[in-house]
């Protein structure tokens, strides 16, 4: 299959501190964030845009082969890692969850067989402060620890539009881990891995565009929307946002993990590996998606996410005969609960005659319960050549119960009573359900749903190695993702119906050859994917509300792509590397959707949201002595995305512009390579470019990347 991987040297030493930067290592990845400050990764074209806490993405992530299985919870995946693994493509049949787009898999820095101890602390602009540290040793003859942290600070970097020295931007967050191995005989081995982070940053609030109201201002409602009328379109200025005054914009999460890992050697040709973990999210936080110092829109969203893995698998010979073979089940339970209110004086509310402040939200309980059974057989033909299969069953149960709700103040059930005659109390659930005669009544009780559902995912390919420089490889892959209950705000069950799982029929053939002695590395991939029932977050029509968020699906589409690296050492010192893609999705069939400004368009024959066609990485570092004791390097990287859409519908107000990204490096350290000092700059050029453009209730707006940042770092190893 097509990986890239990069060590964790590499990782530190381009700046990348998530998984949203190994864009700057690999191509066909893209990164984006949602109104509410959820991380989407996509990989191919295959992502899933959704804003909710607990949905299952396309894109999966793991330590160690660990999951974590939601998005949110992968923020402190890249501490102390040796290194990460990009997979490429479906993914499911080894290890893990199923995925459509592909899966991460980090792996830490284990515990060392003698004491050694190391750190990094640099100094950036907006005061970033950037430490990190580690000790590792062993404890007895059979048992080795490792502990590391890292803390990230700094000052704001947004600054209020119309307010003059309001600032908001602040990044606080501290992570950790603890490893344990225990060997307590040669055949059986034990690692208990302890990590967790806490982030107390700022969400970051968005550029505001131009007034989109919802619905019709109704008569006598106009002074909000004058308001924001008055309002200029932001400035293509990285730093310059706004948001209403006087709230906490502040996260409050909270992760943390208990995963085991055993191996054993049942004899010479079979060893059983059995993976435990469990994971607990806390959320509590606020967003100001709407791009004014006004509230139209404000999001608030708590929750607690828990999640439970077991994973075991048998595998072998472990000698070297025609015949590999593994065989393995997995089961997880993954509950949450999520209040997620949408606080605004937008036309949705307005022509309620309400104003909603901090008073209409949607209460959502989910328990997703998923079964799998899963096996792969590699079998050598001749010398060269190799037939590889794998095959999975999957059963998944999924039960949802949501209600909206005003916990209590009296507000969405004053409305709800005005637009129904029907006498709700406060605090009491409500939701829009259809009647007798087709017209919508209020449910007082949570509506419930289930969606169960199952697949057969499976790998057939062939690699043919002709001599040891040179690999091809062909194969043919089913995928599928999870179907989902969106956990948005919601005020009709229209928008609670799930959508059923998608699928992917993947075609692809790769080179990999080494030339130039060994000097130099080619990788070369081509794809088609035949995509059914892809996922994403839409619009659905809730009268008298308008166009409110839910999930819906586009029946058919696919994908075409061809993409390549490069690494070269010419001479001594100096690494040349680089990367290009072409991706060329495509809606295939008719499907009429809600584009964001509520207007119904037919999708067939664009191209996928967050998928632009080009992609290109470039990298280049040059090592060379300056004394007997000292050597230097400098470096640069480069990467280059074209332009792309943030949402179906082709409205070229929601097109985002290609850019193009250069980060400089350059540093001394000393022969035994037992500390390093460095000066870097990310984004040299100062580049504006967005990353996301958004219709939120009554306005359209625009996510931004971070402007030039610079500073100074030195590591050191014991």
């Amino acid at each position: 299959m097509t990986i890239t991987a990069a060590s964790g040297e590499q990782l530190a030493m381009r700046g990348i501190n998530d998984v949203a930067d190994l864009a700057k290592v690999t191509t066909a990845l893209t990164a984006t964030t949602t109104y509410s400050s959820t991380p989407v990764y996509t990989i191919r074209g295959i992502g899933f845009y959704d804003n909710s806490l607990a949905i299952s993405p396309a894109v999966s992530v793991y330590t160690d082969q660990i999951p974590l299985p939601f998005s949110i919870m992968t923020e402190g995946a890249s501490l102390d890692v040796a290194r990460v693994e990009v997979l490429k493509g479906p993914q499911g049949t080894l290890f893990g969850q199923n995925s459509t787009g592909g899966a991460i898999n980090y792996v830490a820095n284990k515990p060392t067989d003698h004491f050694s101890a190391g750190g990094k602390i640099g100094y950036g602009r907006f005061n970033a402060i950037n430490a990190n540290a580690y000790v590792s040793g062993p404890l007895s003859d059979t048992l080795g620890v490792r502990v590391s942290g890292a803390l990230d600070r700094r000052s704001p970097w947004q600054q209020s539009l119309s307010r003059p020295g309001d600032e908001l931007g602040r990044r606080r967050f501290a992570t950790g881990r603890l490893l344990l191995d225990w060997k307590p005989t040669d055949a059986l081995q034990f690692e208990l891995s302890v990590n967790g982070w806490i982030d107390r940053s700022d969400t970051q609030a968005a550029q505001f565009l131009d007034v989109r109201p919802t619905v019709p201002v109704p008569p006598g409602y106009a002074p909000p929307l004058a308001a924001l009328g008055g309002l200029t379109s932001a400035p293509d200025k990285a730093r310059r946002a706004d948001w209403t005054p006087g709230r906490d914009y502040g996260r409050h999460d909270d992760f943390h993990q208990f995963a085991l890992r055993g191996e054993w050697d049942v004899n010479d040709a079979v060893k059983l590996t059995s993976i435990t973990s469990y994971s607990e999210l806390k959320r509590r936080a606020r967003t100001d998606p709407d791009g004014a110092a006004y509230p139209n829109s404000d999001i608030s969203q708590i929750g607690k996410i828990k999640s439970f893995f077991q994973e075991l698998r048998l595998e072998g010979p472990s000698a070297d005969g025609p015949l590999k073979w593994m065989v393995g089940v997995n089961y997880a339970k993954d509950r949450s609960r999520d209040y997620t209110a949408a606080n605004n004086i937008g036309t949705n509310s307005l022509i309620a005659g309400v104003f909603f402040i901090d008073g209409a939200g949607m209460v959502n309980n989910q328990n997703v319960e998923t079964k799998a059974a899963f096996g792969s057989l590699d079998y050598k033909i001749t010398s060269t050549l190799t037939a590889q299969g794998s095959i999975r069953y999957t059963d998944s149960r999924n039960r949802h119960a949501g209600c909206g709700t005003d916990l209590g103040n009296g507000l969405l059930a004053a409305v709800f009573s005005g637009l129904t005659g029907v006498a709700i109390q406060p605090g009491q659930c409500v939701m829009l359900v259809p009647g007798p005669s087709g017209a919508p009544v209020p449910s007082l009780t949570p509506v419930k749903g289930s969606l169960d559902e199952d697949n057969v995912s499976w790998k057939a390919g062939l690699s043919w190695k002709p001599t040891n420089a040179t690999l091809l490889y062909a194969s043919v892959t089913r995928g599928y993702k999870s179907g989902v209950f969106s956990t948005l705000p919601a005020l009709s069950l229209a928008q609670l119906v799930p959508v059923k799982q998608e699928s992917i029929l993947a075609y692809e053939v790769g080179l990999k050859q080494q030339l130039l002695d060994n000097r130099a590395d080619i990788t070369l991939a081509a794809f088609h994917y035949d995509y059914d029932d892809k996922q994403l977050l839409g619009y659905i029509a809730v009268p008298p509300f308008g166009n409110l968020p839910g999930i819906v699906s586009i029946p058919k589409s696919r994908v075409n792509g061809i993409e390549g690296s490069l690494t070269w050492r010419p001479a001594t010192g100096l690494t040349l590397s680089g990367g290009a893609a072409y991706i060329a999705s495509k809606v295939t069939r008719s499907a009429i959707k809600y584009d964001a400004d509520s207007n119904l368009v037919d999708v067939k024959g664009e191209a996928f949201p967050f998928t632009p066609k080009y992609q290109l990485t470039g990298d280049a570092q040059y090592e060379f002595p300056v004394s007997q004791e000292l050597s230097a390097f400098v470096g640069a990287n480069a990467r280059y995305q074209s332009s792309s859409a943030a949402s179906f519908g082709g409205n070229p107000a929601y097109r985002l512009p290609g850019y193009t990204l250069l980060d400089l490096r350059a540093g001394i350290f000393p022969g035994d390579n037992r500390w390093r000092f460095e000066v870097w700059a990310h984004n040299v050029t100062d580049k504006f470019y967005a990353t996301n453009i958004i219709h939120v209730v009554d306005t359209r707006v625009r996510h931004v990347g971070m402007p030039a940042t610079y500073g100074a770092s030195i590591s050191f190893k014991i």
